[in-house]
């Protein structure tokens, strides 16, 4: 939710415009994160006051906004502009609760930032007794007139003392950058909670080169004579897909950790004021993963990346010659996680019904008791977890508020921790003692889709990792991983089928409510297909288990009511078959997911035919059609597809 956005240019000689367009530009690669309103400060003519544009509603909006304001076309060799995009928590989507948000008219601090002040209320009553006006309903702005308080009250603070000050008044999470006209082209990031990224571009630097900046003396207020200043540009994000087009060659902040920008250099504190050390990373992904493609919205595109992303899942860590599995990210603590008591699947969302898809085989292969645990239910309730529980967190952001709040309370009683995230360096894979990452690429869309399938397969070997010394299960193991190797031609087959679906969706595309069924190792697609449809095409949807049919869902079936029944053949078929019949019998309107060749289910319904694989793989085909019915559906009503009202990408407030 949210997302920030930062240039500085330190020597370099850039236009104010330019700086400007690489603001809004960076704003756009964060819109799939969810907002409402945009704005972006840069410094005025003089250099003596930043100037704020914000406006509410889309980017576009901002972009023309800012056209109009005709920033000239000045070099400055040293600049810091930043931009934030707002997803309203405290306060209405307006021009004036958008952000920057400022101190005072002279806009002497200006302050972008993601999260919430949990003590903003009484913040803010002090800083009125202390003759602040506030423009705003928001809880950012007792931030920008914290720092011009304490800078009133203590003249000649260095900027970097100024501002852990700040931070050990303010509580919550929070990730925000400070700019400031009595810190001339400086800047100050911190983060607590909320993802917050640099990226750094030197001259002649190749990006698989390490960065070592120049450190200053604790406490300093001033630059040492051997930091001289040289030529560099740097990135601030709330992600790595905003920076991509800048460079590869990216830090990722951790929490209480405070970047300070000044002179060209940069100089990481934790918040207790004390110098510490970062490693610098690489992205693993290039532009044109974060680009359409040729597609007409970054779902579709993700939907069709499918039959390469399981298999990026996979790389190097299936041996399909001699069955076994290798996950290095967990390797020193399988005999722990073996001897667990229990293992239990704590998510949100999407990320939860992965877990639903694949507990039945989980339980299997490991012999342990499987729990599955909403964590926005597990922190509302606090259950009893013990020391020899395996507690596993499933995000694709790996910075999911509430997932990571369960990540804490998990820790804080002993239990071994699991990530499983797409996001490398993230918060939950920085908080867990071991995991595994997706390796799917960047998604942009905020409707999962080639996340979810990822998550399936990594489950999937993880199940048949914990699970390898069990002889009772060598058959099926091996069956499972030589179904793996087959997997990706299977769902490019279930690509093919997009026509048909889209035929489908044209007669659904004005229903105002549907049911998705099914049993099994298929309920887990019918929470997840009934997921994407209500939050892509805003209709209302249930997944339902099909054995649950007559224990209530049966009293909403009628003619009118649209059906979509997941019947591809397994174990459970017979009994999935009965309930369709039940549905049939009272004039439903069924839509069928069905094997290919089957000849029992009725060809006067609507039917996709599907390629069977083996029953515990068979969710990550059959979850495809509902992708892209849910996809269509979207577009034929032209809803936004790839940000829907409402909702965001990441979500990183409870």
């Amino acid at each position: 939710m949210c997302g920030i956005f930062a240039y500085l240019n330190y020597e370099t000689p850039v236009s104010k415009r330019t700086i400007a367009k690489f603001l809004v530009q960076g704003l756009r690669r964060l819109e799939y994160r969810g907002y409402d309103s945009a704005g972006i400060a840069i410094d005025s003519e003089d250099g003596l006051k930043p100037i704020v544009y914000r406006k509410q509603g889309n980017i576009n909006a901002l972009d023309n906004y800012v056209n109009e304001q005709n920033i000239p076309d000045t070099t400055v060799w040293n600049h810091v502009g930043i931009a934030h995009t707002r997803w309203a928590t405290h306060g209405v989507p307006s021009d004036r609760n958008s952000h920057p948000h400022r101190s005072d008219d002279n806009n002497e601090f200006v302050v972008v930032h993601n999260g919430i002040i949990t003590n903003y209320k009484e913040l803010k009553d002090k800083l009125i007794k202390k003759g602040f006006v506030f423009e705003s309903e928001t809880d950012t702005e007792v931030i920008p007139k914290l720092c011009k308080y304490i800078y009133d009250t203590n003249k000649g603070i260095s900027f970097v003392n100024l501002m852990t000050e700040v931070s050990s008044i303010i509580e919550g999470a929070f990730a925000l950058l400070v700019k400031s006209s009595k810190y001339p082209n400086e800047l100050i990031a911190i983060k607590r909670g909320s993802p917050l990224i640099m990226g750094i571009k030197l001259p002649n630097q190749p990006v698989d080169k390490t960065a070592v900046a120049v450190q200053s003396p604790k406490n300093s207020k001033e630059l040492t004579a051997s930091q001289e200043e040289h030529q560099a540009e740097y990135f601030l994000a709330s992600d790595s897909t905003a920076i991509i087009d800048h460079t590869k060659l990216v830090l990722m902040m951790q929490d209480n950790d405070l970047l300070h920008f000044a002179q060209g250099q940069y100089f990481y504190y934790n918040t207790s004021d004390v110098l510490v050390d970062r490693k610098m990373q690489v992205l693993e992904f290039d532009v044109g993963q974060v680009d359409m493609g040729g597609h007409k919205h970054f779902m579709h595109k993700e939907i069709f990346e499918q039959p390469d992303t399981v298999v990026n899942t996979m790389r190097g860590r299936v041996n399909f010659d001699n069955n076994t599995i290798k996950l290095g990210g967990i390797e020193g603590y399988v005999n722990d996680i073996r001897n667990s008591r229990r293992l239990i699947f704590i998510a949100c969302g999407t990320s939860y019904h992965s877990a639903v898809s694949t507990r039945p085989l989980v339980e299997e292969l490991t012999g342990l008791p499987v729990v599955l645990d909403l964590a926005s239910d597990f922190v509302d309730r606090c259950p009893t977890i013990l020391r020899n529980d395996t507690c596993i967190f499933i995000s694709q952001s790996g910075e999911t508020a509430d997932t990571i709040k369960a990540l804490e309370y998990c820790k804080a009683h002993n239990a071994l921790c699991v990530g499983i995230v797409n996001t490398v360096g993230s918060a939950i894979a920085r908080a867990t003692q071991c995991g595994i990452y997706l390796m799917c690429g960047p998604e942009i869309g905020v409707a999962s889709t080639k996340a979810y399938t990822s998550q399936i397969i990594a489950i999937t070997l993880f199940a048949l990792k914990i699970g390898e010394d069990r002889v009772s299960t060598l058959e099926r193991r091996h069956e499972i991983i030589q179904s793996l190797k087959t997997l990706t031609e299977k769902i490019s087959r279930v690509l093919e089928t997009e026509p048909q679906i889209l035929a489908i969706a044209k007669k659904m595309k004005d229903t105002k409510s549907l049911l998705v069924m099914g049993r099994g190792f298929h309920f887990g697609t019918c929470l997840e297909g009934a997921l994407k449809i209500k939050e892509i095409s805003y209709v209302h949807c249930e997944g339902v288990m099909s054995g649950e049919l007559k224990h209530g869902p049966l009293a909403l079936v009628d003619d009118s009511m649209p059906i979509v029944f997941v019947l591809t053949k397994d174990k459970q078929y017979e009994k999935a078959l009965n309930s369709f019949e039940q549905v049939t019998a009272r004039k439903g309107h069924p839509i069928i997911l069905c094997s290919e060749g089957d000849t029992r289910v009725p060809t006067k319904y609507d039917r996709v035919e599907l390629p069977t694989t083996i029953d515990c793989l068979q969710s990550v085909i059959n979850v495809i059609p509902l992708q892209l019915l849910s996809y269509h559906i979207a577009d034929l009503r032209k809803i936004n597809v790839d940000r829907p009202r409402n909702l965001a990408k990441s979500v990183t407030t409870e």
